[in-house]
């Protein structure tokens, strides 16, 4: 039942996001995926699941998983009028790939 509600809602931002895009506003299209959709599901599992001290060091995580966002929106940015789109969220998402896989690195380093 869990997966169900979860596809439900990741299928529910989709449509939010092509509803919006249409719009004059198409500009919000970019605010919705940042509704904790997915925070809310990950907090509520690992708040019963886990300690409050790990709920706690999942929120500070969160906080800082800005900062990969952050570089893939800039390298975005950077990238639509020098490359196709496709190529631009190619290269985005791995800027992305890239600076999450440094977050998580210094993370495990300071955490241990």
């Amino acid at each position: 039942m869990d997966l169900i509600l979860k596809a439900t809602l990741g299928a529910a931002v989709v449509v939010i996001l092509a509803a919006l895009a249409r719009t004059k506003n198409y500009y919000i299209a970019g605010l919705v995926p940042l509704f904790p959709t997915f925070a809310l599901i990950a907090h509520y599992i690992v708040g019963k699941g886990r300690s409050l001290e790990d709920l706690k060091t999942t929120i500070v995580f969160g906080m800082w998983s800005i900062i990969p966002y952050f570089i893939y929106l800039a390298t975005l940015y950077v990238m639509v009028d020098r490359m196709r789109l496709e190529a631009s969220l190619a290269v985005a998402a791995v800027a992305w790939l890239i600076a999450a896989t440094v977050l998580v690195t210094v993370w495990v380093r300071f955490q241990a």
